[in-house]
Parts: C-alpha cells; structure tokens; sequence
C-alpha cells in the first residue's frame, strides 16, 4: 500500500497550487484527477479560460461582414484557437506540479475510511493510498433539471459541452437565465446566432439593483437576444433536423425551434463517487462539503477547496482557498473565510457588467444611510474610443463615513476597473480617495474621477 503526507483530490485552482507549495516545502504529495482534461481545473478547460477566449473573438467576428456561412466559419476558428489555447494551459499546469515534486496520476477517487483512498484507474486497475492529510477540491458539475426529453437531445449541451461544439447553431434556446446563460448568449449573438432565453423566473437577474438589471436587459435586447420570462419548459424531442421545446408563458402553450440547447440551470458541488459517508465528511443541506472558516471539514485531518465547498463559485475563491489552507498548514492560520473581504465578480457580456460589495437595496435593508453615485458609461471619453458608450456606472457609499460599500460597473473595461475598487473597500479607504486620484488618460478608470464627484 502507498502511504504519502498529502493527498489532493481534484486538480483545481487550490488543488494544484496547494500540490506545488507543500511539494516545494519537502513533503510527498499525491494529486489525483479523474480526467486529464482536466489537468488545471474547471477555469482553464472548461469555463472562464475558454469562455472569455469565445467573447473575445465574437467581438472581432461582430465587426466584420458576411453571411451566416462566413460568421460559422469564424466561429470555427474560434473553437480551434480556444481548444488550442486550453490545451497549452492544460500541459504547461501539469507540468508546473510535477516540476515542483508533487506525483500526479489519473484515476477517480474515492474515500474507504477517512485516512484510505481507494484509486481506480483508466485501464480497471485499482490502488489504495494511506495519507496523512487529504484535501477535496473537485470542483462542481452541471445540473440538468428533470425536463422530459432534454437530458436525452442530440441537441442539448451543457455549458461544457457546448463549448467544443464547432457547428454555429442557427438558433441557441438557453434554458436559465443565470450569469453562465448570459455570458453564452452574448458571445453567441456576437458570432451570428439568433438567441433566446427562458428563465421561469419574472425577475431578470434577481440579486442586481433593479435600475442596473433594466441596463443590462436593455441591452441584450438591443442586441437581438430575446429574453422570455416567467416561461416553463415543459418537455423537449427532437426531430430529424433540430429540437423542440414546449414552453408554458403566461399566453399558454407554444413550441419553440433550436439548432442547440443550452442548459444553464446553475452547478452543483462534485461529490458524486467520493464516498465521503465512509470518511465522516458531512455535507450542507444543498450538498457541499462542510468546512469551518479555516475549511476544514466535519474530520480534522481533511480540508476541502474550491466549488465543491459551495458559495461563490469562482477560481480566484479557490486560490484564496489555498491562501487560507496554508495559513492553517504553514504559518499560524490567520487567514479564514470571514477576513477575505469584499469579492468582485464580473459578467463578461458586451459591455461587461462587474459588481463588488452590497447593492443599494441591501445596503438600506442593513440599515445604512446611503449617498448614490451614477454616471452613464458614455460620459467617460474613452467610450467614444472604444465605440462602446452604453451602460451605466453606480456606486453606493455610506453617508456618516464616506466609506464605499459598493461598486456596480456595466461598461467597457469593468472587469479591470472593480479590482481598484475592491482595494479601495479592503483598505477602508474613503470613496473620495478614488474621486480625488490621478488617473491616466483616456481610460475608463478615470471616470471614477467624475462617478464619484457626483456625490454632494
């Protein structure tokens, strides 16, 4: 039987980084992945890498002419230099933690009792592993609802899937309408598809303001996308050529024609075949694995990162996640989960739509005085550059501190522009350090200069 100090299950952001930092220490650490597709985790090969490689080339294809079979062929192309793209990453990451002393191996684990894994291999084989330590960091997996026929349509896909479809559909139907829906459809519009989205929900993105939602759904909009809401989908079949949906809106029952589906009904954390009852390790009521603020579980000696931990689902939250893992390990564990301070998350739509700390609506219900900043996207002169001038900008502050509690950006460059804000919120400093700065110009961050300036 092999015995190692550390073992890692899942080749994600934490996973990987935590390998090469306790490998680099002297310790033997074992790091198993189910997939080497995967070598990297769900960012690299499967979600924001590949994604955010697709909305780039579909603002370069938007700009150019040419009938459908043109914008196929350039989207095409687009899945080739993405595939080419990930697949770089994916070798340069193993490398980078077989270089550092950490043995990696391919095989899906699974737990026998709490300090034996038990590793089976591609080929049928199967070994089980002693450890002293062991670290979950599986990741999360695509929820399909229980929709008669859409689990079972050629013509469906999961976000993962659909991106290594190299065939430009028509018409894209994408069941929810979440972030993941949003980005998909954006990027899909770009290339030339036509675009619909369901989402049985009457409130478009819920968890934003109500004035930013109304931006951002004005602009898809704009676009061509069609967003239906408080729309069900009741069943799918296909037919020789595409499928078929049956919808249930508020006008009763219609049918609907897709070249692709897209289910974008939320992930859900990966613990499936881990066997964690056998361990000990308890899981949430929405089936996350259990962790203190130092993300250890319900067994001492078993940490868990990334997704599989529920939360935000973000991969610079699993490498916070490493942060804190090796304060516990390493150093004092003074790093937790509750002192990591605000967390941006951007929307990469077109413009993108980034946010960091409460809406205004939270804000009043945790009984803040607040003062309200806006600023249209088109005041800020590098928009006319950009020849991106719509959009909005939106900051909420505390009126006895002047502190800012937060930041909503859907404009050009917002994706770059919240992380000064988030340093600003980390440092406690006043919104009128941002107002009062010297920027570079023209730039989009200069517009803090006037977006806070409003303030009276």
């Amino acid at each position: 039987m092999k015995t190692v100090k550390n073992l890692i299950i899942g080749f994600g952001k934490g996973g990987k980084t935590l390998a090469g930092t306790l490998a680099k220490s002297g310790e033997s650490v074992l790091l198993v992945e189910a997939s080497d597709k995967m070598f990297g985790g769900t960012c690299i090969n499967v979600a924001c890498i590949p994604t955010k490689a697709m909305e780039f080339s579909s603002r370069l294809s938007k700009t150019q002419s040419g009938d459908f079979a043109a914008k196929a062929a350039r989207y095409r192309q687009a899945v080739k230099e993405k595939s080419a793209l990930t697949a770089a990453l994916r070798q340069k990451n193993y490398e980078k933690v077989v270089n550092a002393g950490a043995e990696v191996i391919v095989g899906t684990a699974s737990f026998k009792d709490a300090r034996h894994i038990d590793i089976k291999f591609p080929d049928g084989k199967a070994e089980t592993v002693e450890a002293e330590k062991i670290f979950i960091n599986t990741g999360a997996r695509p929820f399909v609802p229980p929709i008669e026929g859409l689990k079972d349509s050629k013509y469906s896909y999961t976000s993962e899937q659909l991106l290594s479809l190299d065939l430009l559909p028509h018409h894209l139907v994408i069941i929810g309408g979440g972030y993941i829906g949003l980005e998909f459809a954006s990027f899909f519009r770009n290339f030339g598809s036509e675009v619909t989205i369901i989402q049985d929900g009457n409130v478009f993105i819920p968890r934003e303001d109500r004035d930013i939602a109304a931006k951002v759904l004005a602009s898809l909009e704009n676009r061509g996308v069609v967003v239906l809401r408080n729309t069900k989908t009741q069943k799918v079949h296909d037919t020789a050529n595409n499928a078929v949906l049956t919808i249930e809106t508020k006008e009763g029952e219609k049918q609907l024609s897709a070249d692709a589906i897209l289910i974008a009904t939320g992930r859900r954390p990966n613990v499936q075949g881990l066997n964690l009852a056998a361990a000990g390790v308890e899981l949430t009521e929405r089936g996350a694995v259990k962790t203190d603020e130092h993300l250890r579980t319900s067994v001492p000696h078993i940490w868990a990162m990334g997704d599989v931990v529920g939360g935000l689902q973000f991969t610079y939250i699993s490498l916070d996640d490493f942060r804190i893992v090796k304060s516990s390990l390493l150093g004092k564990g003074e790093r937790t989960t509750k002192n990591r301070g605000a967390v941006p998350y951007s929307v990469f739509l077109d413009p993108p739509f980034s946010r960091v700390g409460l809406s205004e609506e939270e804000a009043i219900k945790a009984g803040y005085s607040i003062k309200i900043a806006k600023l249209p996207a088109m005041a800020i002169p590098k928009t006319k550059i950009l020849h991106q001038q719509e959009g909005i900008l939106k900051a909420i502050i505390d009126a006895k501190t002047d502190l800012i509690l937060g930041v909503h950006l859907f404009c050009a460059d917002s994706h770059e522009m919240i992380n000064i804000v988030k340093i600003a919120m980390d440092a406690k400093l006043p919104y009128t350090v941002l107002r009062d700065a010297i920027y570079t110009h023209p730039t989009m961050s200069e517009g803090f200069n006037d977006l806070f300036a409003s303030i009276s």
